[in-house]
């Protein structure tokens, strides 16, 4: 999805600050959704600025500048002398993994279900008794 170009998002609030409708009536006016107008009224009030926050998005950094500026200094030592695998298996040891999901549990490997689903209750009977169509009924066998 495009970044909402900062004219268009002047021209919301300013409409919306004319009271020229509802917060939804103003959505379908310049096509974005409710929650973006939502969310431009709310970027206002809290920050004062309503440009887009590009530099918010994205991982945060697990290797710091001090970090950096440590590690380059090894390098310009000579005393780290390594291929970038190696620097690269070090820091998985360390826990510095680039690892999407660090806060949510592991996945279970065991299945969720306690075994395989079955249709109705034994002592309620079938709703299509058998024999009622000839899709339902017995095949005669073959010999």
């Amino acid at each position: 999805m495009k970044t909402l170009s900062l004219d268009l998002r002047e021209r919301i609030l300013a409409a919306y600050d004319a009271e020229q409708g509802s917060r939804e009536e103003i959505g379908r006016r310049f096509r974005v959704s409710t929650g973006m107008v939502k969310k431009l009224l709310q970027q206002r009030r809290k920050r004062g600025d309503i440009r887009p926050q590009h530099h918010r998005s994205g991982r945060k950094p697990k290797l710091l500048e001090s970090h950096r500026q440590g590690l380059q200094q090894l390098i310009h030592q000579k005393a780290l002398a390594c291929t970038l695998p190696a620097i690269h298996y070090v820091l998985v040891k360390m826990g510095l993994t680039y690892k999407k999901r660090l806060s949510m549990r592991v996945s279970r490997t065991a299945p969720t279900l306690p075994g395989p689903a079955r249709s109705g209750s034994a002592d309620r009977p079938a709703s299509i008794p058998p024999g009622l169509f000839s899709s339902t009924s017995p095949r005669p066998r073959r010999t």
